[in-house]
This record gives structure tokens, C-alpha cells and sequence, in this order.
């Protein structure tokens, strides 16, 4: 896990408080595409806040923080779906940013070293970490780099009680201010391809307007300044 932190940037990665990215992402429905691609503009405030914008226009965004989260369009804002706003905060919690910051500083949480595995095609070292509710979580390590490359972990429904797998994996590594940035996400649910995401552009500490995570504030970002 050191070296992944290392790997990634060291001091530089653990300091990144803000960042921002952009480009397109893809959405499939058992593993077939369900659209050419849509444009977004990702910007995250550490530990709890981000901003997704969708469309070249850039309106409509899902903002998330804390435990809440608001889809945002020219009608205004309204709170989105319960089972939505579980999926996130689930992702979220199991976020590689949260493990490699919060997980890992831990010490109610188990690390075991599983050895080497297969992350897709490409061989790997796998870390599974269990927190003290038994939430468990798998993170693969490319042997060579030691860049995280996948991440895999599951729950029960509560609805159907089955056991969902959701992984995620991470390519196109690109040196970005100081820290290494994945410009390549692919999720999977259950085997199937999910969500795919490229970035274009990213950047880190843009001292980030804070009207872009109030969903009542009116933000508008084609003619508000990004920063304060």
C-alpha cells in the first residue's frame, strides 16, 4: 500500500485537496453501449464533495455532499433517488481515494496480502482490506508499476438479498502536477461493463468556488468564476 501511495506521488498525492476533470463517459446496459458518449466536468472536494456537469452545455449536475445528494437542471434542484444516493455514498466509501487515505490510516481495519492475481489480463498483486463492520475490499497492484489498476468488492441487496460484485479498474496512467492520474475508468457490475469514463483534462487545487457544491446557490458555470 506504501508503495502504491509512492507510486502514485507520494506527499503530492496525500496533499491533493481539490481536483477537476473533464471529458467524455459512456454508459452500457449488459455490457452493450447505450449511447455515443456524453461530455462531463468532474470536480471533487476532499473527503465529501463533488460536482458531476453533463451535456456540452453543462446543464445538468449531480452534486454530492455529505450524505446528500441533488440533480440540478433549469427547473432547479431536487434531491435524487433514494437507491442513486445509496449507490454513491456506497461507491464513495469504497472510493480508491478513500481506502488510500482513510482505510489505510485505520486501526480497526485488517490488511492481508492475497499475492499475485490476474487483473483482467494483466498480472497483479492483490491487497484485500476488512474494516471493523466486515465491509471488505480487494485493490490490485500492477507488480511492475505498483499503480492501483483494479478494485473489486460487494454487498448484499436488501431488496433481492443477493450478493452484487462491482469492480473497477483504472488505465492510462499520465503524470499530472506532481501526482499519477488515471485517465482510463472502466466499472463493472457483476461482470458486466457499466460505466466507462475518458478523461481529457485534469488538474489538481484549483481553490474551487464553493457555490458549485450548494445546490440552491445558482452556480452557473458557463458565467460564475470556478474559483473564489
Amino acid at each position: 500500500m506504501e508503495q502504491a501511495i509512492q507510486a502514485l506521488g507520494g506527499q503530492a498525492y496525500l496533499n491533493v485537496h481539490e481536483m477537476q476533470e473533464q471529458g467524455r463517459v459512456y454508459s452500457f446496459y449488459h455490457g452493450r453501449p447505450t449511447s455515443n458518449g456524453v461530455f462531463f466536468w468532474r470536480f471533487l472536494e476532499f473527503p465529501d464533495k463533488e460536482r458531476i456537469e453533463l451535456t456540452p452545455q453543462r446543464d445538468i449536475a449531480y452534486i454530492y455532499s455529505g450524505d446528500k445528494g441533488y440533480e440540478v437542471t433549469y427547473k432547479g434542484p431536487h434531491a435524487v433517488e433514494k437507491k442513486d444516493l445509496e449507490d454513491y455514498l456506497r461507491r464513495h466509501k469504497f472510493s480508491l481515494e478513500t481506502i488510500l487515505r482513510s482505510w489505510v490510516n485505520d486501526p480497526t481495519v485488517a490488511l492481508f496480502f492475497d499475492g499475485n492475481a490476474l487483473a483482467g489480463s494483466l498480472a497483479a498483486q492483490r491487497v484485500t482490506l476488512i474494516n471493523s463492520k466486515n465491509e471488505s475490499v480487494s485493490v490490485y497492484f500492477d507488480i511492475d508499476t505498483h499503480l492501483p489498476i483494479k478494485k473489486s468488492y460487494s454487498w448484499r441487496d436488501p431488496a433481492d438479498k443477493e450478493r452484487d460484485v462491482e469492480e473497477e479498474t483504472y488505465d492510462g496512467y499520465r503524470l499530472v502536477q506532481g501526482v499519477m492520474t488515471p485517465f482510463g475508468f472502466t466499472r463493472y457490475f457483476n461482470g458486466d461493463m457499466q460505466t466507462e469514463r475518458f478523461i481529457t483534462s485534469a488538474s489538481y487545487s484549483h481553490d474551487l468556488n464553493q457555490a458549485m457544491f450548494d445546490p440552491n446557490s445558482g452556480y452557473n458555470p458557463n458565467k460564475t468564476p470556478g474559483k473564489h
